[in-house]
């Protein structure tokens, strides 16, 4: 657990924020064994989460650099950050989520919660999330096609099993998926500034498409690292405060994990710094062609998980 002088302490590094080189430094020190350095470290993705979203390649490359001891290729986006604090119900909240032990098994009410935990942020935030989604590589191009329009179960029984969109229809109807996850309109994402209402929508139906595509697993791991996949791709926001309650709760409840999820988070944050911008895809035209025909025309890597990626659910069997 954490008292309140080191959640003070927290939230102040959280609101300062730093730099690559201290991102780098924290995860080398976290590395060597410097246990105190996990909470820091937690704290700088805080910051790119409810603070400053223009430093989020600054921060997570600069991790990356300091625990995989390479730098993940890819345009480094960065503008100069704003000045909005989290308001005091926000840090209430915030801590609500990142310890509590007993909640958060549940996959769709991990993602309400952390999507309510975002919505506590001032309105303003939004429009610098929208200003750095906009700066990555193909958003502008993607968005300008509009607001996307829905999938179909239909349209996808009729793909070839071998397809894209054979594939795809198996993994929802098998594992009793929604289409798109949650419902847009009952989030009101169309009404978010633009290009987060294309994006935003578009995620939430490409998200099991991405795990088909990238190699990611639909396991408790994997969902970690396909969400620092999509937020390398795209800053995408609801990622970026996602892995910031988990590496927090981590830090702070179960620190020896704190290696397992780094290796997971950063190894995913590196191929998505490398993988050609999926988000403008036109997934429609490509329904009927082979899974791995498409990765080598797309430039696509399937994910190396550094551990295995049913490693929670085997614990839980066990």
């Amino acid at each position: 657990m954490i008292d309140p002088q080191a959640r003070e302490r927290f939230e102040d590094q959280a609101t300062c924020g730093g730099d690559a080189a201290e991102a780098q430094r924290l995860a080398m020190a976290l590395k060597a064994g410097e246990a105190p350095a996990g909470l820091q470290l937690a704290a700088l993705c805080v910051h790119v989460a409810a603070v400053a979203p223009e430093h989020l390649t600054t921060i997570y490359d600069g991790a990356a650099v300091g625990w995989l001891g390479w730098q993940p290729r890819g345009l480094l986006v960065e503008a100069p950050a704003g000045t909005d604090k989290p308001a005091p119900e926000f840090w209430t909240e915030f801590w609500a989520r990142a310890l509590d032990t007993v909640g958060g098994k549940d996959a769709l009410d991990v993602t309400a919660r952390t999507a309510d935990l975002a919505g506590r942020l001032a309105p303003a935030f939004s429009l610098r999330v929208a200003a750095m989604a906009g700066a990555y590589a193909g958003v502008a191009q993607a968005a300008a096609a509009g607001y996307p329009r829905k999938f179909t179960l239909e349209t996808l029984a009729r793909c070839p099993r071998d397809s894209l969109g054979g594939e795809f229809h198996a993994l929802i109807v098998d594992n009793g998926f929604d289409l798109e996850v949650l419902d847009r309109e009952a989030l009101g994402l169309a009404g978010l500034p633009a290009p987060l209402d294309y994006l935003n929508a578009r995620i939430l139906q490409c998200h099991d498409l991405w795990h088909l595509l990238a190699g990611y697993r639909t396991t408790a791991l994997h969902e970690v690292a396909i969400s620092a996949f999509q937020m390398a791709q795209f800053g995408h926001h609801y990622s970026s405060m996602f892995l910031a309650v988990v590496l927090t709760k981590i830090a702070a409840t179960q620190p020896a994990a704190l290696p397992l999820f780094l290796d997971t988070i950063l190894t995913a944050w590196t191929h998505g710094r490398e993988t050609p911008p999926l988000i403008g895809l036109d997934w429609e035209a490509i329904w009927n062609r082979p899974l791995e025909a498409l990765r080598k025309e797309l430039g696509v890597t399937a994910y190396s998980s550094p551990h295995p990626a049913d490693l929670f659910e085997q614990l839980r069997a066990a």
